[in-house]
């Protein structure tokens, strides 16, 4: 099998996505948070929907001094001033009335009695109809990952609920016997380092981890087994790690086989990350096949199920930045490098510890810097940079 490059990788797993994307749900604004916009959001009314004093103060009519006939809070229906010579005390938010000539700032006036005297500034103390956004205005995309900001913007346009796309449903299978899931490895056993870290970057990614099920016994019976039934509890997205070579205890391309799976991609020239793979099953399931070492099945998640639950959620492809080189990273001959960065001073540099076994790298890295095949990064070169989910408030 002639690995795929790995652009076409990333590309297929996208439309792969896209194709099954998942139908909109309207979804309660409280609920949706971290879901995908499924439609453009579009004001239902003009922002601000009517003059809205940006101020605490007077709304006044006419020249000084001007009498006071009512006051406006916010919340308030404001019956507009009739008369020159007339103000009303206002509450920032609040309703201008019809008529009002200036908002003149409490902290700017006084009050003698029922008389307000001040000098108002030049400019209007006032946000007009439509200042911010036009009725029918498209606020936002489709595809765009809904957040509390957006969660906030489309309750000031009214919206009680929005069409969204749900969260791909993700199960994670962990292979291999030699495999221990406590303590500190020894004895020939080496410690499970991936199930207990990829459920924290498919959420990062978009999608809800319901089921983690391992480590899964060396048998085609017992690989055939777990895949059903990750699936048959409800996940879109099935995660294996390990068994995606042709070992003699690598029993994952003959599961596929029996569970009736086509390849979206089997193997990408990408270093470090090979063997990895994508599989359709019935349905418009999928299952990515990541290596069992932990850095590489790292690459793997971010080349094949970052575009994956990209398209599945209605998201743009998943896309890169660039930086600039402050080291020399060298190339991986006809392969494509993902090569491990820190962010220093608007630099990107190669970390150490970045073996396919390795995680110290990986845990201090802002994501992988792509060095294309036959190409060396040079000191000073900018490249595109595949950088890691991170949380609100994370650094790298």
């Amino acid at each position: 099998m002639t690995p795929v490059p790995w652009d076409e990788a990333r590309a297929a797993a996208y439309r792969a996505g896209a194709d099954a994307a998942r139908a909109a749900v309207e979804t309660p604004l409280a609920e949706a948070d971290g879901l995908t916009l499924a439609a453009p959001l579009v004001t239902l009314t003009d922002l601000p929907a009517f003059p809205t004093s940006s101020v605490d103060g007077w709304a006044v009519r006419g020249p000084a001094p001007w009498r006071v006939v009512g006051r406006v809070l916010a919340g308030d229906q404001a019956a507009p001033l009739a008369d020159d010579g007339t103000c009303v005390e206002i509450a920032t938010g609040a309703m201008v009335p019809g008529g009002t000539e200036h908002v003149l700032r409490v902290e700017e006036s006084t009050l003698d009695g029922e008389l307000v005297t001040g000098e108002p500034r030049p400019n209007p103390e006032w946000r007009v109809p439509g200042d911010e956004a036009s009725r029918g205005e498209e606020l936002l995309p489709a595809g765009t990952p809904v957040t509390p900001g957006v969660i906030g913007l489309a309750a000031s346009c009214g919206y009680d609920a929005v069409p969204a796309r749900p969260a791909p449903r993700a199960a994670l299978i962990v292979f291999g016997d030699e495999l221990l899931t406590s303590g500190p490895p020894g004895a020939g056993r080496v410690r499970d380092s991936l199930g207990p870290q990829l459920p924290g970057w498919l959420r990062r990614l978009g999608a809800t981890v319901d089921t983690m099920v391992g480590p899964v016994k060396d048998t085609l019976d017992a690989h055939v087994e777990a895949i059903r039934t990750a699936f048959e509890s409800g996940a879109d997205l099935v995660c294996t790690t390990g068994g995606t070579m042709h070992g003699p205890v690598d029993h994952l391309h003959p599961a596929l086989a029996e569970l009736g799976a086509s390849y979206v991609v089997n193997t990408v020239a990408v270093r470090p990350g090979f063997p990895m793979l994508l599989a359709a099953l019935p349905g418009g399931k999928f299952l990515a096949g990541l290596p069992g070492n932990p850095q590489s099945a790292v690459v793997a998640l971010m080349s094949l199920v970052a575009p994956l639950l990209a398209g599945l959620q209605g998201r743009a492809s998943a896309a890169t930045r660039t930086v600039t080189l402050g080291a020399p990273i060298p190339g991986r001959g006809s392969y494509t490098h993902l090569a491990l960065v820190r962010l220093e001073d608007g630099l990107a540099y190669p970390v150490g510890h970045v073996a396919s076994s390795m995680l110290r790298g990986l845990s201090r890295s802002a994501g992988f810097a792509v060095v294309a095949p036959g190409t060396n990064g040079d000191k000073g070169a900018t490249l595109p940079l595949v950088p890691l989910p991170m949380m609100d408030g994370e650094r790298p």
